[in-house]
């Protein structure tokens, strides 16, 4: 069993999380909370349904309406969401790193273009020089073709 395992009734879910089993049926209407159903579409709520229902209870209680909670557990969700997807990302770009390590590197071109490079190999610089003269960009083009 985990945090996610549907154990509790709406009556205990209720207790535990200190409201009445009437609200817990009015926050899953409005799904700020999705309790799982058994066969007789009873709701069965887990370990972290009762911790949302706490948090929405706190919420509450600092003066938030059910909309702005509802709002604040969704993009609370996606930043658990997001946080999960790019540990995962850093799991892959770390073993690919190391699956071929050594094998190129990128550097960016004048253009700013990007340059593949094998590992040890140095970009060519330009040996060009540019002048830059602000009082030719700074003339309107009427005056700038009188020069």
């Amino acid at each position: 069993m985990d945090e996610l395992t549907p154990l509790f009734s709406i009556a205990a879910a209720a207790e535990l999380a200190g409201m009445h089993p009437q609200t817990l049926r009015q926050y899953d209407r409005l799904s700020l909370v999705s309790p799982t159903r058994t066969a007789g579409r009873t709701r069965r709520y887990s370990m972290k349904d009762v911790v949302h229902l706490r948090e929405i209870s706190r919420l509450s209680a600092e003066g938030l309406n059910l909309e702005g909670i509802r709002r604040i557990l969704e993009l609370e969700s996606q930043v658990e969401y997001l946080q999960k997807r790019v540990r995962d990302l850093e799991g892959t770009l770390a073993d690919e790193m190391l699956a071929r390590s050594g094998r190129r590197v990128f550097a960016a071109g004048s253009e700013g273009d990007v340059v593949p490079l094998r590992a040890g190999q140095r970009l060519k610089r330009s040996n060009q020089v540019v002048v830059w003269n602000p009082l030719r960009w700074a003339l309107p083009p009427a005056q700038e073709s009188q020069r």
